[in-house]
Parts: C-alpha cells; structure tokens; sequence
C-alpha cells in the first residue's frame, strides 16, 4: 500500500504543476510576444531507511518555447516584431531583461520603454528629443524628424538593442521576462525587426486545452488509485486483527 500511495500522491502534485504552467500559458495566448512555458519532469528516489523502492515525480524547469508567432501590421511608428531568431533588451535594476514584445511607449520626458521597463540602445536607455515624426529601421536604427519638421535636419537618435540567445540558456523570471545566467549579454548585427508591426503570442490555445483537460483526467486517475490504496490499507488492517 505504501508504494501504491506513494506513486498517486507524487503523480497527482505533479499534474497539478502541470495544470499551472498551462493554464498560465492559456491566460497569456492574447498577450503580444509571449512565449509559451514548457514543462518537465524527471524521478527522484525519496531517502531514508527503507525507502529504497519509493520514488517520487519531481518538477524541473522545462525551459521556454521561442517558436515564433505572427506578426501583424498595426500601422504604429513605435511598434516593432523580431524577425527570426532574437530578443529586445530591456533594463531591470542592474541587469538586462528580455522579450519579443514590440510594444514601445514613451513618456512625457521621451523615455522609451516595453512593459513599463526601459527600452535599451548603445549607451543604456534610449530617449528621443521633441519630434514631430519618428521611425525605426530594420536594424533597430531609431530616426527622427526635429519638432520644428524640417525633413532635412532627420537624424538618428539611438538603435535599440538586439539579441540573439539559446533557447537552452533562457529562464523567466517571477514577473515573466527571460533572463540569462549573465547580467548582460552581446548585441547581435543579425537580428533585424520589421517596422509598425507587432508579434502575436505563441501558444496555441486548442493545444494548451487539450492539455490541460488531459490533466483533469490524470489527477481524477490519481485520485482514486490513493482511494484504491486507503481501502487496501484498511483491507489489511482487518486480516492482521482477524476480524
């Protein structure tokens, strides 16, 4: 019995964390740029004495899907999609953060930023002076024409930076950004993005469904093989008093 309970009790924590990271990817099937979670898990044996048959399901980090999404015109100067391969670089205290959402905002002091976190150019946060039309080059090269309009005096204010990192060396942190083992990390001249566009997320909302009611499935399984368990314990129980 205590094998038996043992294996239903660390299958059913295990689809509950699975459930989680599903649900979590679901939530997030609308949100531009996301890149879906996956999950992983290896066996553990339990130490002790006498646990040596016992084993248990242990979570690990699965790490993150970077299949692209689709990128969709919006026709807005200060949206960008990745192309291929690559991230955007974003300040967070004293590392960088990274993410394929294209959505930039500026302040009223022209401060640049992606999710309330500044937006990263050669020299640290990128800011643009007063303009009156404003563009962003394939390369991330970020142009403006002077608030007074005069096309002639367009210049180049600062090009956002661009990385191209494993998918192997990527994690999330708590508030869903990527990071590295490394506080900063090489621009790479590859990585270029497409101008007044935006990347939808890459999760597949039919998939991370069917998932999830597979889950559902597995927990009720476990569920009842520890009900399966409880009644062989008192099944035992009883023989051993001869009743």
């Amino acid at each position: 019995m205590d094998k038996l309970i043992y294996t239903a009790v660390s299958g059913a924590n295990r689809s509950l964390s699975q459930q989680t990271i599903h649900a979590n990817n679901l939530a997030n099937a609308n949100t531009e740029g996301f890149r879906a979670d996956l999950e992983q898990a290896q066996s553990q044996q339990a130490n002790g004495y006498g646990y040596d048959a016992r084993w248990q399901v242990m979570s690990v980090n699965g790490g993150v899907n970077l299949a692209h999404g689709v990128a969709r015109e919006t026709g807005r100067e200060l949206d960008v999609a990745v192309q291929g391969d690559g991230l955007l670089a974003l300040e967070d205290g004293a590392r960088e953060v990274y993410t394929r959402n294209g959505h930039i905002e500026m302040d009223d002091e022209g401060f640049l930023s992606v999710g309330g976190l500044p937006l990263l150019g050669e020299a640290g946060q990128i800011q643009l002076p007063p303009f009156s039309q404003v563009a962003i080059g394939n390369d991330g090269t970020i142009t403006i024409i002077p608030e007074d309009g005069d096309i002639a005096a367009a210049q180049d204010v600062d090009r956002i930076k661009l990385v191209d990192i494993p998918a192997g060396e990527l994690t999330k942190n708590p508030a869903g950004m990527l990071i590295t083992n490394a506080a900063t990390n090489p621009r790479s001249e590859d990585v270029s993005v497409a101008p007044e566009h935006l990347e939808t997320s890459n999760v597949s909302a039919i998939t991370e469904m069917v998932q999830t009611v597979s889950l559902s499935r597995q927990f009720e399984a476990q569920i009842k093989m520890m009900k399966a368990a409880e009644s062989l314990a008192q099944a035992g129980n009883r023989l051993i008093r001869g009743s």
